[in-house]
């Protein structure tokens, strides 16, 4: 096959450090263009990471006939109008998580994705391509651990930035959108369901005006999933699935590092089985993966109704803070 050409919509740290680098590693991808409001901004990074082509606006990339697929790592405020305009310039998307501001703002969204069946669009959750998670899924369905009764997520990292856009109101910022999607959609991911309802305690923070303190419980019936995210304590992750059998723990379930190898341990009857594995690049396996999509026209791994769904949750959890009481999921 060959490879996919693919332009970025703006300069964001994600795409520079993680996201651009991991995909010029690739089989099947190819970053042709990069653009920014700031065309010195975008020659800057063109220049740094060997891309051909620098634009100033979002606009003149998209117009280019070249591109075919499209990496959206803008604020979050900007994740559907851009990817609307992606899609209506015949580009395939890759739309950083979580892919809009509300459930309302995602539907609107796949409405528009469905008049265009011919091009593939994703929400970028990069942990789902992780050889990790992907053993974790499978223990479950196995029976490895027994009959899943708990998943507990713990995501937290220190952000004082008064000028980060997580801690702008206006651009979608705060822990629930930045990290609260992570928890919410490994559950649904491993239970492969949907929760009938969730409860929620935010804590806002008084300057900011964004949420800074998660705690949250989603009701799947005969499991209850719970997570803690924060953006104003102690760096830390971790993922632990309980089952009747056994458990399931995963080191670094997110941010998991691209050289070096990462584990997850697996205890049964008692025993401990540490599970490492090797070296791999997330970002690279979900560039990959979405371009042999398109080059197949086979389906993306997670359809944007998935996304729709995550989306959902996040807002019931928001609805549940507001009335102090637990909020079900329609």
């Amino acid at each position: 096959m060959r490879k996919v050409k693919w332009g970025v919509l703006g300069t964001a740290k994600i795409g520079v450090v993680k996201v651009i680098p991991a995909m010029q590693k690739t089989e099947w991808c190819d970053v042709i263009a990069i653009s920014s409001r700031d065309i010195g901004r975008a020659r800057a990074v063109a220049r740094k990471l060997g891309i051909a082509k620098a634009y100033g606006s979002y606009e003149d990339m998209l117009n280019d006939p070249d591109i075919e697929a499209v990496y959206n790592p803008l604020p979050n405020h900007l994740h559907v109008p851009l990817s609307i305009q992606a899609l209506r310039a015949a580009k395939h998307v890759l739309c950083e998580k979580p892919v809009a501001l509300d459930a309302g703002e995602a539907q609107q969204l796949l409405a528009e994705a469905k008049k265009y069946p011919q091009l593939k669009i994703m929400e970028a959750f990069m942990y789902r391509f992780h050889p990790q998670w992907r053993a974790a899924k499978k223990m479950v369905q196995n029976g490895d651990i027994g009959v899943v009764k708990a998943i507990q997520t713990i995501f937290t990292y220190n952000n004082l930035d008064p000028d980060n856009v997580r801690n702008k109101p206006d651009f979608g910022g705060g822990g629930l959108m930045d990290i609260g999607c992570y928890p919410i959609s490994l559950s649904r991911f491993i239970l492969d369901a949907e929760p009938m309802r969730v409860n929620g305690i935010i804590e806002f923070d008084p300057a900011f005006q964004t949420d800074r303190l998660v705690s949250a419980l989603l009701d799947f019936g005969a499991v209850n999933s719970s997570f803690v995210v924060a953006t104003q304590v102690e760096r830390y992750q971790r993922v632990q699935i309980f089952g009747t059998k056994g458990r399931i723990e995963i080191e670094i379930p997110f941010n998991a590092p691209p050289d070096v190898p990462t584990r997850l341990w697996h205890e049964k009857d008692g025993i401990v089985n540490e599970i490492e594995f090797p070296v791999c690049d997330q970002y690279g396996i979900q560039g990959d993966e979405f371009s042999s999509a398109i080059l197949q026209d086979t389906p993306v791994l997670t359809p944007l109704q998935d996304a729709v769904a995550n989306m959902k949750v996040i807002d019931a959890l928001l609805a549940s803070n507001r009335s102090g009481a637990w909020q079900e999921i329609n």
